[in-house]
């Protein structure tokens, strides 16, 4: 009795493609609405700042006592004048321009050092962990808005030394957020695995550490970029940041607040900008914390 013998060559099955880190992350945003919208208003905010030569409709700096807090729409101001006969909007943008820097500018610099000084404190563990993190512990014991206008004010105030002083009250956090994934990570199976195959200590760091720890610092340094525009609005408010007649935010607040009863629109109009970028960087820094999540 013959058999008979199939030449068709058995189906061949696809495997679902696996994505990477971020890959994952980027796909999980892609459903996440809230997180688009808010992040497409802040790109377009950050944007604004950006091409603020080319979209201001008039100079930030000309004066006009004739024109001094007209509303909105009059003679070509779009959001109206300010205690000065400046054009609102221009002085929007370009202030977008100085507090955003001054919010994001000392966040980046303090996930450098701090998320560094982390990571060194984490891995090496021992009196080097001690010696890192007790110094960190001198600058908790102030408010991080206490520290800034002490900071800034023994300084002399102005713009470098706003973010100086940003910077160093960012830097205890992030190093903190950076020591305490390391730690977690140094003990895991890999990492002992990796060393036992006589992979160089770099490597260690840059492959096995570095990318398990990245996630969670960057995640938390997004978050205290709203913190940062809000103490650097503050700093300028305070007149410890932005001299005048630089245009920010926090300085527009402070000369317009004398102006609130005659014309309340223009001396809210910097401090809704402001709640409007911090908040929008809060979802997105909420967003991309869901998107990591892997229990998610």
């Amino acid at each position: 009795m013959s058999t008979a013998v199939s030449n068709t060559a058995p189906p061949v099955v696809q495997m679902p493609r696996q994505r990477g880190d971020w890959g994952t992350v980027a796909y999980r945003l892609r459903y996440d609405p809230v997180t688009l919208f808010f992040g497409t208003l802040l790109l377009l905010i950050i944007l604004s700042a950006i091409l603020a030569p080319w979209l201001a409709p008039n100079d930030p700096y000309q004066e006009s006592i004739i024109r001094r807090l007209k509303p909105p729409g009059y003679a070509g101001h779009l959001l109206g004048t300010d205690e000065l006969g400046r054009d609102m909007l221009s002085r929007l943008l370009y202030g977008g321009r100085i507090t955003l820097t001054m919010g994001m500018l000392p966040v980046l610099i303090a996930t450098l050092i701090g998320g560094g000084l982390g990571i060194l404190a984490g891995f090496a563990g021992g009196w080097l962990n001690a010696l890192i993190m007790r110094t960190m512990d001198i600058f908790y014991a102030f408010p991080s808005v206490l520290l800034a206008v002490a900071i800034s004010g023994a300084m002399g105030g102005g713009v470098g030394n706003g973010m100086i002083a940003l910077t160093l009250v960012f830097i205890p956090p992030l190093c903190r957020v950076a020591e305490t994934a390391t730690t977690q990570v140094r003990n895991l199976d890999f990492v002992d695995a990796a060393r036992a195959t006589g992979a160089p200590l770099r490597l260690v760091l840059w492959h096995h550490v570095l990318g398990n720890v990245l996630g969670p610092v960057l995640i938390y340094a997004s978050s205290l970029i709203s913190v940062g525009i809000i103490l650097a609005s503050g700093l300028s408010f305070l007149g410890l940041g932005v001299k005048p007649p630089e245009p920010d935010w926090g300085l527009m607040l402070n000369a317009l607040r004398q102006a609130i009863y005659v014309s309340p629109l223009a001396a809210a109009m910097p401090g809704i900008a402001i709640l409007i970028t911090s908040v929008s960087m809060n979802m997105v820094s909420d967003g991309l914390r869901s998107a990591m999540d892997v229990r998610s």
